[in-house]
């Protein structure tokens, strides 16, 4: 059995800092027979959902957490005197915990309190703290760390734990156990930990100062120790490829960085760049620097967090339906209607005819989409096409696998008949995907004009509630030709015009996507040298091993390492979420990079995986220039 749990880590959802993905997390736990692990990514929970499957095809029990950043002041106060940040840990304990988890990153991201970073302040972070939270703190960066000293920032820097020690504050063991002891009444008696964390204490003395403060405070008030390292990636011989994220993040070079190093500069993050220590150690290494209780109370808190599933079926909000029907009555009403005026007065079929093709197909499809309680999804989508007919504004006629389904077609929500056509409707919805209690979705494109498309997100914030409805966050990933130049540029390994020579010859991801699903480990960058290679001999070749060479083999190889890698938060172009509960209670907000908007933080299948419903609306420009020549004709500009 396993004696310590990892409980401080971050994913590369910690953008340009955590390095791992969830699946590599999860490989490295497994490997060190772990049975448990816990997710604290910096001030995000949006990797949650991705970090819980991960673990579960290892049976690896996930416990869901963030790393906060808290400011001294009042979060509202949004100036320099506010800007410098800690961090705390908290744990969700439950699904209760889940839930208070997401409202407190959902309120970090507010307006009134974003600041550079989503954040808060103890006070109000306490409101969310009602027993389903656990929570530890003590590694440098933290406020129980920070007091410690009266200079942190030289403490932090000191190369020597007699160097660090001068900076110890006179008072230091009256603030640190009076706010050891404030977190304590916050979280509860037993959800409150100090953190031990010794990882790199050669390389941070201060770390050794901060443990051997708390290990006093520990025995003064009764609050436990625990032991934990701050992995940001999951082996050793990661930490070359985590370097380069944060001189991505800083907008730097490697070289630029070993200069400031060797002239005692600086560096933002520099621990990460002298020490290769922020990975998931075993338990050995654990064992050399922790005692036997910060050990063992790290299973204590993992048995305290129960296995909850933060997964589930969709979540629509209930369709409002005339004289009292059932969203499955409706639909069906609808589809009557459809089937007289598209089928019957077209001279399709005939009056009463139920024995033909059209009507064997109408009942599968029906009973397929009401076996799936997804009547609503059909209803919501024909009532915003039908919003948009109303409007006098053009929608598209319907694209994409949608144009098999007969449903849409006799409803509105197409304009094609996938009869006529040969269409095929499982290639847009098949009960046979819905197993294990996973209900999957629907996918309905709407084609709205380009300058309406905000026009008809309002409709539906009208409609279901503002809080209900919000557009959702996308991450951009470090592919292929982002990879190798980003990995070029850091290393300063060529000039920009021999950097763009190389990468102009790596294909983009949409060129060559079947050809990536047929590989057992896609890689862009890979595929190129397997496919084009006479393109980048001159820098980079395969050998018969599978093994890179050239001048820049080494440098291909981490590029390949880092493809896929989050690496930047933008909005969804076209998702739009609709839930029945205020967004913000189910869901993590987060702040849109550009503009004050907060959008769902969840991509788009981790959204779905917890039941709640995408809807996407896509702006075309074609639609808006026929409907300019259509303005025109009605009035006579055009004859």
């Amino acid at each position: 059995m396993p004696i310590w749990t990892p409980l401080h880590l971050h994913t590369h959802y910690s953008l340009l800092d955590g390095l791992s993905k969830p699946s590599q997390v999860a490989e490295r736990c497994s490997n060190l027979g772990y049975d448990a692990c816990a997710v604290t990514d910096h001030g995000t929970i949006s990797g949650a959902v991705s970090f819980v499957r991960a673990m579960k095809e290892k049976n690896i029990k996930p416990i869901i957490g963030c790393e906060f950043y808290l400011c001294d002041q009042d979060p509202c106060v949004k100036d320099k005197s506010n800007r410098q940040l800690s961090h705390l840990v908290v744990l969700a304990k439950n699904l209760d915990g889940w839930k208070k988890l997401i409202e407190a990153t959902s309120a970090s991201n507010d307006e009134e309190v974003f600041y550079h970073k989503p954040r808060l302040d103890l006070n109000t972070l306490a409101e969310y703290c009602d027993g389903n939270l656990i929570s530890f703190s003590g590694h440098i960066g933290s406020q129980l760390a920070d007091i410690i000293f009266a200079d942190k920032k030289s403490a932090y820097g000191a190369s020597t734990y007699e160097e660090a020690k001068q900076y110890i504050d006179t008072d230091w063991l009256n603030k640190t156990t009076l706010l050891a002891e404030k977190y304590r009444d916050i979280f509860g008696k037993d959800n409150f930990f100090l953190e031990i964390q010794l990882i790199d204490q050669d390389q941070c003395p201060a770390q050794r100062i901060t443990a051997e403060a708390l290990r006093y405070i520990s025995k003064k008030t009764g609050i436990p120790c625990i032991a934990t390292a701050d992995s940001h990636y999951c082996s050793s011989e990661d930490a070359p490829d985590q370097r380069v994220l944060l001189c991505s993040a800083m907008r730097t070079t490697l070289k630029k960085v070993e200069q400031k190093l060797n002239n005692s500069e600086d560096v933002g993050l520099g621990g990460f760049f002298c020490s290769n220590k922020y990975h998931i150690p075993t338990e050995e290494e654990i064992q050399q620097i922790n005692t036997e209780s910060e050990i063992h109370n790290t299973k204590i808190i993992s048995d305290m967090c129960e296995d909850y599933n933060i997964l589930g079926t969709p979540m629509l909000p209930k369709f409002s339906c005339p004289d009292n029907m059932s969203e499955d009555e409706y639909l069906r009403v609808l589809c009557r209607q459809g089937w007289q005026d598209k089928l019957v007065s077209s001279g399709k079929i005939s009056e009463g005819d139920d024995s033909n093709l059209y009507a064997s197909k109408i009942k599968e499809e029906l009973s397929v989409i009401q076996e799936a309680n997804l009547s609503g999804y059909f209803l919501i989508v024909q009532d915003i096409v039908n919003h948009v007919r109303e409007q006098g504004w053009l929608p598209g006629p319907g694209r994409g696998s949608a144009a098999g389904c007969l449903i849409s077609h006799l409803i509105g929500i197409t304009e094609v008949d996938p009869l006529e056509y040969g269409l095929i409707f499982e290639r847009f919805y098949n009960a046979g995907r819905n197993t294990g209690g996973h209900i999957s979705l629907p996918d309905i494109d709407i084609d709205v004009p380009t300058n309406k498309r905000e026009d008809v997100i309002e409709y539906m914030r009208q409609k279901y509630g503002r809080d209900n409805v919000g557009q959702m966050v996308t991450l951009g990933r470090m592919q292929g030709r982002t990879s190798l130049k980003e990995v070029l540029r850091v290393h300063d390994a060529c000039s920009y015009e021999e950097m763009n020579q190389i990468t102009k010859n790596i294909p983009s991801e949409a060129e060559i996507s079947d050809q990536l699903q047929e590989m057992d480990d896609p890689s862009i960058i890979r595929w190129a040298l397997m496919n084009t290679p006479d393109q980048l001999k001159d820098w980079c070749r395969m050998e018969d091993d599978g093994s890179l060479g050239g001048d820049l083999g080494k440098l291909f190889e981490q590029a390949i390492r880092l493809e896929g890698t989050y690496k930047s938060q933008g909005k969804h172009a076209a998702g739009i979420v609709i839930s029945s509960d205020n967004l913000s209670e189910v869901c993590p907000m987060v702040r849109e990079k550009r503009g004050s908007e907060k959008i769902a933080g969840l991509e788009m299948q981790d959204l779905e995986a917890m039941g709640h419903v995408k809807f996407d609306i896509l702006g075309i420009s074609f639609l808006d220039k026929i409907m300019g020549v259509s303005n025109q004709l009605s009035t006579g500009i055009i004859k």
